[in-house]
Order: C-alpha cells, then sequence, then structure tokens
C-alpha cells in the first residue's frame, strides 16, 4: 500500500479530524513520510480541513 493511501484510510477509520502527529501514531509511519504523502493528499484535494492544523477525507 502506497504512503498516501495508508495515511488517507488511518484518517477514515479514526472518523474524527486528525493532526500530523495523531497520523504518526496511527499509521506507524515516519513523520517525513506523513507529511510528504499529506502534501499529496491537499494537492489532489483529497482531504479538506474542518479547523486549523486537522485534517479529514473530503
Amino acid at each position: 500500500m502506497e504512503t498516501k493511501e495508508q495515511v488517507l484510510e488511518a484518517m477514515k477509520k479514526a472518523g474524527v479530524p486528525v493532526n500530523a502527529g495523531k497520523l504518526v501514531e496511527l499509521t506507524g509511519l515516519d513523520r517525513k513520510e506523513v507529511d510528504k504523502a499529506m502534501k499529496q493528499l491537499k494537492a489532489e484535494e483529497a482531504i479538506v480541513s474542518p479547523k486549523v492544523c486537522f485534517w479529514q477525507p473530503k
């Protein structure tokens, strides 16, 4: 599974908006990998931010 897919899946399972730190805990991935995946997901408009620094699937 690709990193960004893991991040997106973790967001869906969380059921609430999460920040990058929480995604690191949920996925076990390195922070840099999570940040890179989130940047890609933002560019694809696959995730949205309901409040500052917290993200959820669109």
